[in-house]
């Protein structure tokens, strides 16, 4: 069997909205569904301290492409309106964060997500699938951050002037 796929994706998104705003709508994982297309479902298995620290989530999600995934976060670290960090399991193992930071009228919010597949399917294809489940990804992304706006009835970049998925890109530091 061909060993886990490694993806290093960052997505960005801008909004001009309150920052608390736009902190509620990311700290709020199970809120997601409202107003993120492809996220199914965000059912909270533990809640964690006082802070969320510890919360654990499974989340399912439907992509663009044929398939769902089904995963566990815990979340690892928490800086109220500017950090929310956590490590997954399940279907795809690995990392993630949200950084927001203000940036004049704008809240600058950048996901960066560090994981493997565990997909039996995804890695033996890897090699030829690897740059659609790379699109899919950033199709998911992109409707996240037009749903985001959307949903807090404010301006966000407008999709395509900045990537969504920075890319695929080895791990590496």
């Amino acid at each position: 069997m061909r060993a886990a796929e490694h993806y290093r994706l960052t997505t960005f998104w801008e909004f001009e909205a309150p920052l608390e705003a736009v902190w509620e709508a990311v700290f709020d994982a199970e809120g997601w569904p409202r107003w993120w297309p492809g996220i199914e479902q965000v059912r909270t298995l533990e809640r964690g301290d006082a802070d969320g620290v510890g919360a654990r989530r499974h989340y399912l999600c439907r992509s663009v492409l044929p398939y769902r995934l089904s995963f566990v976060s815990q979340v690892t670290r928490i800086e109220p309106l500017h950090l929310l960090e956590g490590r997954v399991e399940g279907e795809l193992e690995g990392s993630g964060r949200f950084r927001l930071e203000r940036r004049g009228s704008l809240v600058a919010v950048r996901y960066d997500w560090q994981i493997r597949t565990t997909r039996r399917w995804m890695n033996v294809l890897a090699t030829v699938a690897k740059p659609l489940l790379c699109w899919n990804h950033d199709a998911l992304m992109r409707a996240g951050g037009v749903g985001l706006a959307r949903y807090l009835q404010v301006r966000g970049s407008p999709p395509g002037t900045r990537p969504s998925a920075a890319g695929c890109r080895p791990p590496g530091p």
